[in-house]
C-alpha cells in the first residue's frame, strides 16, 4: 500500500487540476511500489502514465536574443530505458521523490535538491538520464545551444548566460548543459585571456540563485576541466561509467527484443567480445549489423552470425587501433 501522504497529494491534486504534479506524485508511488516488490502495480501505473502523455502544449515569451540559445526537446526516455548501476537509479529516484513530495520537504524548511552534475566518459547515457529526469518530472527539457550563448565579443557571453538563466526562472523546467566544461572550465587556465573568469563568475552566481523550481543539469566527459567552484555548487555529483559485460549484455538483449530477432551471436558473447566501448558505439555495432541484413534480404535471413562475425571483427579491430 502506498504511503497515505502520497495518496492524499494524489487526490489533492487531482482535484485541483494540477496535471504535472498529479504525474509526479503518481511516479513515486511507482517508485515506491517497484521498492516493495510490487512489480505488477508499478508496472501498471507506468504503463498508464506513458501512455497517457503530459496533454499540454506549452508557449514560452523571451527576448529574441534567446532564440538561438537553447532548443526544447519532448522528452521520451524513462527510467526503464536507462542501463545504469543500480546506485545511479536509486539517486534518480530519491530525486524524483524529493520533487513529488516538496511541499513535505518545504513544512520543514526544506527545499528538494535541483543542481545535479553527471560524469564520466562519453556515449553512456548522460543526456538519457537528464531527458529521462525532466520525463519523470512532467517538465520541459530545455537543452543548451553554446553555438547561442557564447560569442567573440569581449563579455557578451556573460551577458547571454544572465539572459539565459533569468528567462528559465520563470519556468518550472529542466536545463540541461551538455559538454559543460566548454563554459564551466577552470578559472586558472594559463591561456585565457580573462574572458573565460567573466563566464564562470557569471555561471557560478546564477547557479546559486536558481530557485528549486528549476533544475538544472550538467554533463561533462571532462571533470578535470571543471572549474573547483563549479562542483561545489551542485548537490548531486553522479558518475556514470561504461558499461560492464553484464549491462553490455542486457542492452544487447534489449536491442534484440526491439527488431524482433536475433544478432547471430549470442548477447553474452557480444558483450565479451566489444568489452570496453560505450554504449553509443554499441548502438553503431548493432546498427551496422541491422543496417547488412537488411539489404541483403531475403538471403541474409540465414547469415546473421555471419554478418555478425564480420562486423565484430572491424570494431575489434577499430578499436584496437584507437586504443
Amino acid at each position: 500500500m502506498a504511503r497515505a501522504d502520497l495518496v492524499l497529494n494524489l487526490v489533492e491534486m487531482g482535484i485541483k487540476g494540477d496535471l504535472p504534479r498529479f504525474k509526479i506524485t503518481a511516479e513515486a508511488i511507482a517508485a515506491e511500489a517497484t521498492a516493495r516488490h510490487q512489480y505488477q502495480l508499478a508496472d501498471k501505473l507506468k504503463n498508464i502514465l506513458t501512455s497517457s502523455g503530459s496533454g499540454e502544449t506549452r508557449r514560452y515569451t523571451y527576448d529574441n536574443d534567446l532564440q538561438n540559445a537553447f532548443y526544447e526537446i519532448q522528452p521520451r526516455k524513462i527510467i526503464d530505458d536507462l542501463i545504469v548501476p543500480e546506485s545511479v537509479i536509486t539517486q534518480f529516484m530519491e530525486l524524483i521523490e524529493e520533487h513529488a513530495r516538496r511541499d513535505v520537504l518545504r513544512s520543514y524548511n526544506l527545499e528538494p535538491r535541483h543542481k545535479l552534475l553527471l560524469s564520466g566518459p562519453p556515449g553512456n547515457g548522460k543526456t538519457s538520464i537528464a531527458e529521462a529526469l525532466a520525463n519523470h518530472l512532467s517538465l520541459p527539457f530545455f537543452t543548451v545551444k553554446y553555438e547561442g550563448i557564447i560569442n567573440r565579443y569581449l563579455g557578451e557571453t556573460a551577458q547571454q548566460i544572465d539572459k539565459l538563466f533569468e528567462f528559465v526562472k520563470t519556468q518550472r523546467c529542466v536545463l540541461f548543459f551538455d559538454e559543460f566544461d566548454a563554459i564551466g572550465k577552470e578559472r586558472e587556465d594559463a591561456n585565457d585571456n580573462g574572458e573565460m573568469k567573466r563566464v564562470v563568475n557569471s555561471l557560478l552566481k546564477q547557479i546559486d540563485l536558481l530557485p528549486s523550481h528549476v533544475v538544472v543539469v550538467g554533463a561533462t566527459n571532462h571533470e578535470s576541466m571543471l572549474d573547483k567552484a563549479i562542483w561545489r555548487r551542485f548537490q548531486l555529483q553522479i558518475t556514470v561509467p561504461a558499461p560492464t559485460q553484464r549491462m553490455a549484455m542486457k542492452w544487447f538483449e534489449e536491442f534484440e527484443k526491439r527488431v524482433g530477432h536475433s544478432l547471430g551471436l549470442a548477447p553474452s558473447t557480444l558483450a565479451r567480445k566489444l568489452s570496453g566501448l560505450s554504449f553509443a558505439e554499441l548502438e553503431e555495432f548493432a546498427l551496422d549489423v541491422q543496417r547488412k541484413y537488411v539489404l541483403g534480404l531475403p538471403t541474409s535471413k540465414n547469415k546473421l552470425k555471419d554478418i555478425s562475425a564480420h562486423c565484430l571483427k572491424y570494431w575489434t579491430d577499430r578499436y584496437r587501433q584507437e586504443n
